[in-house]
């Protein structure tokens, strides 16, 4: 039986507190994701567009779950297997930034550049 874990959108979340918190500028523990993600966005956008642009940044992490949750068995598995020789039946995707943005599935170090 395929396990399958990921919430890439949190991943995301978190690494944009992580941005805040290394340019000494934290943000406050208790903020949503949404006032997190507005914040975020307000870096490079007016308030107004910075709103559209997290709700759109939102919705396009959460279309690759959904991506990955329907393409995992015919697709996904079986380039992981034939990429790494991963064996296990346990799957964890999360979203990172190193030079540009991957999706990496933790147990086979399976890595996905998106852009």
């Amino acid at each position: 039986m395929i396990e399958l874990s990921m919430d890439l959108y949190r991943d995301w979340i978190d690494t944009a507190r992580v941005v805040f918190r290394g340019s000494n500028n934290p943000l406050p523990e208790e903020w949503s994701d949404q006032e997190v993600a507005e914040m975020y966005f307000r870096q490079t956008f007016p308030e107004e567009e910075a709103v559209a642009q997290a709700a759109a940044n939102e919705q396009r992490i959460r279309g690759l779950e959904q991506t990955i949750e329907l393409n995992l068995e015919t697709v996904i598995i079986p380039d992981i297997r034939a990429r790494t020789g991963y064996k296990g039946n346990r799957f964890q995707f999360r979203w990172v930034y190193n030079q540009g943005e991957h999706l990496i599935e933790t147990h086979s170090q399976y890595r996905v550049p998106l852009g």
